[in-house]
């Protein structure tokens, strides 16, 4: 073989071998790469689109019962994987009811709540008030009354970063006057609200509130932006067999879904109520899959409430199981 073909043959051949050698390191950068966007999609579909808080109610009977200080909520929260936080009025008596509510005692609410938050690295999403009077009651007075029995805690919640205030519409039991009251009253302590930057929002609770399409038509007529609902997933019980004893069961019971679906539009919070759960976690009465899809479909993504209410379960079982099951039906909703 002549010299000058025999350095032509090197030099062919080792082109080739750069060019395969490039090849080769595309298609690997390419392989690598399409791995990576797999990967990336499926960490984005295992995150949820919703955040998790917890309802201070899920611990009421630790409170109530066991004498757990209702201001060690953000540390316990923070343990079992929560980052928001849902206050409620009524888990702090009689320590501000027995200083009928002052100005100081309010203060040292917020003081101490914003301290233990913080210092757990949590977010305040919310208060739930409870027993400051009926916004949807006949009597004009009465119901002013209620509303301004509500200002404090406005107050307090803007003072401690919430979004909202949780009311509860209760009152006339007569449709008509119970959505005139309600209007009425939401209007009243929405305005007031409004310069807080704090919203108003009415969880269905019992009674008329838990008629999903008449809290819907009130919120169309009240027309406010910071005047809006918290869906409940199971307080949909309009009428008791017994008002005193709620073992006596349900009389009239709207359909969960229904409502959930009508008061979503509004909704600024959401909260999923559990009681009891089957071998495979799932909650035996509430299809959380496709709750979860109603709240979806209507573009919610703030936080959803584990608020656990069950006797079968202890409250730190019964919270840690209800989250376990949000986490899990979120990635079976399309």
């Amino acid at each position: 073989m002549k010299r000058g073909n025999f350095i032509h043959n090197i030099l062919c051949a080792c082109l080739a071998f750069i060019l395969l050698g490039a090849y080769a390191c595309k298609e690997n950068k390419k392989e690598t790469s399409e791995k990576d966007e797999i990967s990336d999609a499926v960490e984005t579909q295992a995150e949820p689109f919703f955040e998790l808080s917890l309802a201070q109610w899920s611990i009421h009977k630790m409170i109530r019962e066991d004498s757990v200080d209702p201001y060690s909520f953000a540390e316990k929260a923070k343990a079992w994987g929560f980052s928001g936080l849902e206050y409620v009025s009524q888990l702090y008596d009689p320590e501000l009811k027995n200083a009928n509510y002052s100005p100081e005692a309010m203060a040292a609410f917020v003081e101490k709540s914003n301290a233990a938050a913080k210092k757990h690295g949590m977010k305040n999403v919310l208060i739930m008030i409870d027993r400051q009077g009926n916004l949807a009651v006949t009597d004009a007075k009465e119901r002013q009354e209620a509303v301004e029995r509500h200002y404090k805690w406005v107050d307090a919640a803007a003072a401690m970063g919430c979004h909202a205030i949780r009311v509860n519409l209760a009152g006339s039991d007569v449709p008509e006057d119970w959505k005139k009251n309600s209007v009425d009253g939401l209007t009243k302590l929405a305005t007031y609200a409004k310069d807080k930057n704090i919203n108003v929002i009415v969880e269905n609770h019992g009674g008329l509130s838990s008629n999903g399409a008449m809290v819907a038509e009130v919120m169309e007529i009240v027309n406010m932006d910071n005047c809006g609902t918290l869906p409940d997933f199971g307080n949909f019980c309009i009428t008791r067999n017994d008002p005193k004893d709620y073992s006596a069961g349900c009389a009239q019971m709207y359909d969960i879904y229904e409502g959930v679906t009508e008061l979503m539009p509004r909704a600024k919070a959401v909260s999923a109520k559990s009681h009891s759960f089957d071998s495979e976690g799932n909650e035996t009465e509430i299809d959380y899959v496709k709750m979860l899809q109603i709240v979806k479909n209507a573009g919610y993504t703030g936080y959803i409430g584990v608020e656990y209410e069950g006797s079968e379960l202890s409250e730190e079982a019964g919270i840690i199981a209800t989250k376990d099951l949000l986490l899990k039906a979120a990635k079976e909703v399309n």
